[in-house]
């Protein structure tokens, strides 16, 4: 009797602190310049490694231009261990050599598929897949993944189903065309995404936001319109948010955390026709310990954010741990931002959760 009492005390007793491997971002909006300055150093505070967007102006289409890319985020982040992962931006006429200089090179770690005009600065973005056909031949035979925006931008298809119409015009064809390609479909947002990841071959993996996990498309319009939480892909149902949490608490190694951090100026947010994207990169990790806590998984946590995408990548997992403590913290109402500033994720708002410190194993 008094052993089941201590088990039932055991069951009810809250975590109070949690230690894991240390995390990798596999979805980064870092943007340049002092922007860049500005916002890398909250990702070098809790992950190792991050995968860099390429949707710079110009955009990262080179080789050349990415290494040169590559040293203004380290001269940004002066004095960490945080190492970013490049990427190519993928347009109609990316030669296939390009391809082979990525592959060589061993920091450039995927190519980017924009659908011209579907998000911020993919006007140079892909026309027709068919196009690009002898570069995703070479993407396959490099083991070089493609990280997919997956969304169709013909104006008759409702933004609401643009994710679902891309997976049947686009993925689909692909993966039979090019079995052997890694494909990561980034952002996923909704149920339709959920099942094409689950029921495709190892070779497809996917992300997942915070954002997309904490809110349903109601919160774009609580109380007039929310122009800090419209995003691209936008949020979506709310039985497709919880399709995203049932994916997360599976434990499916197809799904890890890519955040799609998305640094605007608050003036550009605040606009006529405001800036898609939402900065989450100020307590990313601390948002992420929240919503597993939240829906019962906290031991999850750790191969989702640390696990799942080195493991998919074929690289080798951190050897340092962060600590996170269940401290509430309340979200300042924004952060400098070169000249200007942000307005991040749950601004004015209480969290649970706090990072505590980073050592070694």
């Amino acid at each position: 009797m008094l052993q089941s009492a201590w088990y039932i005390i055991q069951a009810i007793m809250t975590t109070e602190s949690i230690t894991i491997t240390r995390p990798d971002d596999w979805h980064l909006h870092l943007r340049d310049g002092d922007i860049l300055k500005s916002v890398a150093p909250f990702t070098a505070k809790q992950f190792q490694r991050a995968i860099v967007m390429p949707n710079l102006v110009p955009a990262i289409t080179t080789v050349r231009q990415a290494v040169d890319y590559l040293d203004r985020i380290l001269a940004a982040v002066e004095g960490t261990d945080f190492e970013p992962l490049m990427t190519l931006y993928l347009t109609d006429n990316t030669p296939a050599e390009e391809i082979v200089a990525a592959h060589k090179s061993c920091f450039i770690k995927g190519v980017k598929l924009y659908p011209a005009g579907a998000t911020t600065n993919s006007d140079d973005g892909v026309t027709d897949i068919h196009r690009c056909y002898p570069t995703l031949e070479e993407m396959q035979r490099a083991g070089l993944p493609l990280l997919v925006h997956g969304e169709v931008t013909d104006s008759e298809v409702d933004v609401f189903d643009r994710e679902k119409v891309f997976i049947e015009r686009v993925l689909i064809p692909l993966i039979d065309t090019f079995p052997n390609l890694k494909i990561v479909f980034e952002h996923i947002t909704t149920a339709d995404a959920v099942d094409f990841v689950m029921e495709s071959g190892p070779r497809v993996g996917a992300t997942v936001t915070a954002h997309h996990l904490l809110y349903n498309r109601n919160a774009m319009f609580d109380g007039g319109i929310r122009p800090h939480h419209y995003c691209l892909p936008v949020l979506k149902r709310e039985r497709h948010r919880r399709a995203l949490l049932e994916a997360i608490a599976s434990g499916n190694s197809k799904f890890f955390l890519g955040t799609d951090s998305a640094p605007h100026a608050k003036s550009r947010k605040e606009s006529d026709c405001g800036c898609a994207g939402i900065f989450s990169a100020h307590a990313a990790i601390e948002l992420y310990a929240t919503i597993f806590d939240d829906i019962g998984a906290l031991d999850r946590l750790e191969a989702f954010a640390s696990f799942f995408g080195p493991d998919f990548y074929g690289l080798p997992r951190n050897n340092k741990t962060i600590t996170l403590d269940k401290i509430a913290q309340t979200i300042p109402d924004s952060y400098p931002m070169a000249d200007q500033s942000v307005v991040p994720l749950m601004a004015g708002q209480t969290i649970p959760w706090k990072i505590k410190s980073n050592h070694d194993k």
